[in-house]
């Protein structure tokens, strides 16, 4: 048995001002049995997702859960919360015989269980109406007992989790109550063996304070400091009421609870542990719930900041093995991207602007080989698109460098309204033309429910201006120099027919690219450095600095020399981007002409990165 769906209306964020229409809930997600993360930017409603879960089924921990008017969508007066859990083996489904559901025919046929939870209040008095989890196919349901909600519990780690707190001894301790629940303990009290070995300790306690060893012997020497205070006390307390009373030492609540309360719960030949160490004992030791033998219920664990108090190599080794784990199900939420680069593209659950989008292959347009692609080189630099507002993707260093300057004077001249940090905008170098493998993560195959994160593509049209060609004697034979090597000359193509392959290519390149939220924008002239080359607002500083990066070039052909070094690939990219975000962001009589017709694709995808 696994949650498979969840629906929420006016549920926190997720919310309408229209009325209620069970047809059109605000959230309708599914679940995958296994592994499931929830990642996103802050306030994206991955918290809400858990809360509602929780707040349904409650948890092994006895949380104080209930709804409060903060849980209301602004101000609705009927929120709703369904769940379905599927794959009901016979021996789960027998806790829920008179609420199930079936889905399929004839031998196809599985039972699935909804629960519903609908609750109403009145903005006048401001009063919540009191409300009971119910369960059932119809709109309303029947109300649940008990007994049958004690079989869908959760595990429930807070986030920012006390963990040093949880795991020492006292009274109700969080970790006794995890051992009570399992079936070392559970049911088990004055037979247990603990309880007999704990009897046995406090005779033994006993004899001390009478002079004794275990085997009832006198005790010599220091051992007798024991009797000696014993005796003291009896007399003080004969005083205090009359001689037959004594004095008895000992560890009271002989218990299976007491005992259990009193344990605490360590690394072995670890002295004095951090943050970290102790948080992964206790989320080992809350996980013990998911591992019962004999457990015919829910096995459902609620993980929040999975990477709280750890450092990036321990969050992936968790989440490694949380991965391979066989038979339970797991629901997490995180903001690390180490984790979303460790992570499984199908167990990835993207959350944006009050939506929740799968990442498994029956959501994307990414198909098995990009799945293998990304999971390889989706690296912590690149996995932060998951924590984006919008996102643009560069094919390279020099426009990483380049691009948070120039929207940063974009922003200064009051063209856009915010610099890509104040947008939540991340720039990700793909390192190569791969842009297809990336982008799709954000194309959905449900036209219905498409993301609204805008992805910019930035990349060169890569029709050259210049051709390379062997240079020729007058007998039409290549000529070589004195070295052997073969001398070529560097020809200015046709501008027409430049321009007429930069558009066609242009157009190709953004009919196939430009799908759902994923927008290309193409360099007009050859590559980005080309470009800049020619743009009328930024060409005579890019000169310069081109001058200063290669002071061998001939100044008289600057046009040819920088073709030249495109062409063997000789051109210092990324030094004449760094030095121009440097010129960029120091010297403010430099101006950018939103209409510069050679830069206006880089202007375009900000703008449409940033939505301004």
């Amino acid at each position: 048995m696994h949650l498979s769906n969840i629906k929420l209306w006016n549920f926190r964020k997720y919310g309408s001002e229209s009325e209620l229409d069970l047809e059109e809930p605000n959230l309708d997600l599914n679940f995958k049995n296994g592994l499931n993360v929830l990642i996103g930017e802050n306030d994206s409603g991955k918290s809400g997702i858990i809360d509602a879960i929780k707040i349904v089924l409650k948890t092994h921990s006895y949380d104080w859960l209930r709804i409060s008017h903060e849980d209301f969508f602004k101000d609705s007066t009927n929120l709703r919360i369904e769940l379905e859990f599927s794959d009901l083996s016979d021996n789960e489904a027998k806790h829920f015989i008179e609420w199930l559901g079936w889905k399929g025919e004839g031998e196809e046929a599985a039972p699935f269980l909804r629960l519903i939870y609908n609750v109403h209040r009145n903005l006048e008095d401001y009063f919540i109406y009191p409300s009971d989890v119910k369960a059932g196919v119809d709109e309303r349901g029947y109300q649940l007992t008990a007994e049958a909600r004690e079989y869908l519990k959760v595990t429930y780690l807070k986030p920012l989790r006390d963990a040093q707190t949880e795991l020492i001894p006292k009274r109700n301790s969080r970790l006794s109550k995890i051992l009570q629940g399992h079936e070392a303990f559970k049911d088990k009290e004055e037979n247990h063996i603990l309880v007999q070995l704990f009897q046995e300790f406090n005779v033994s306690v006993e004899n001390y304070f009478q002079g004794k060893d275990k085997d009832q012997n006198p005790l010599v020497g220091d051992n007798l400091k024991g009797k000696e205070l014993k005796s003291k006390v009896d007399k003080l307390i004969q005083s205090f009421y009359d001689q037959e009373k004594e004095s008895n030492f000992g560890i009271s609540g002989g218990s299976l609870k007491n005992i259990l309360e009193r344990l605490e719960l360590s690394l072995k030949d670890e002295i004095n542990p951090g943050l970290g160490t102790l948080n992964r004992l206790f989320m080992a030791s809350e996980l013990l719930h998911l591992e019962k033998n004999n457990w015919s219920g829910l096995r459902l664990g609620l993980i929040e900041e999975l990477e709280a108090h750890l450092h990036p190599q321990a969050q992936m080794q968790i989440i490694e093995a949380l991965q391979e784990k066989q038979n339970i199900q797991l629901i997490l939420t995180t903001h690390s991207p180490s984790l979303g680069s460790k992570l499984n593209l199908e167990n990835l659950i993207l959350c944006s602007k009050n939506s929740a989008f799968p990442l498994g292959s029956q959501y994307t347009e990414l198909i098995p080989e990009d799945y293998v692609f990304l999971e390889r080189f989706l690296d912590a630099t690149k996995a932060n698109l998951f924590f984006a507002k919008g996102l643009i993707f560069v094919e390279g260093w020099a426009e990483e460098l380049l691009l948070p300057a120039f929207a940063q004077k974009l922003k200064l001249q009051g063209i856009i309204p915010k610099n890509l940090t104040e947008a939540g905008v991340s720039v990700v170098n793909i390192g190569n033309t791969a842009f297809l493998r990336y982008s799709q993560i954000f194309l959905r195959t449900d036209k219905e429910n498409i993301m609204d994160i805008p992805v910019s593509l930035i990349t060169d049209v890569d029709i050259r201006d210049y051709e390379k060609r062997a240079k020729l004697d007058a007998q039409g034979k290549v000529i070589k120099g004195s070295d052997g090597k073969v001398v070529y000359e560097y020809i200015k193509r046709n501008s027409t027919d430049v321009q007429n392959e930069s558009i066609a290519k242009k157009s190709t390149i953004e009919k196939d690219w430009n799908k759902q939220v994923v927008k290309a924008f193409v360099a007009p002239n050859w590559t980005l450095e080309y470009a800049l080359y020619k743009s009328t607002s930024l060409g005579s500083t890019f000169n310069d600095i081109f001058k200063i990066v290669h002071p061998q070039v001939d100044p008289s052909s600057l046009e040819m020399e920088l073709g030249k070094k495109l062409i063997n690939k000789g051109l210092k990219k990324t030094e004449i981007a760094h030095q121009l975000a440097q010129k960029l962001s120091s010297d403010s009589s430099i101006v950018i002409d939103e209409n510069d017709p050679s830069i206006k694709y880089l202007i375009d995808a900000i703008k449409y990165g940033t939505n301004a």
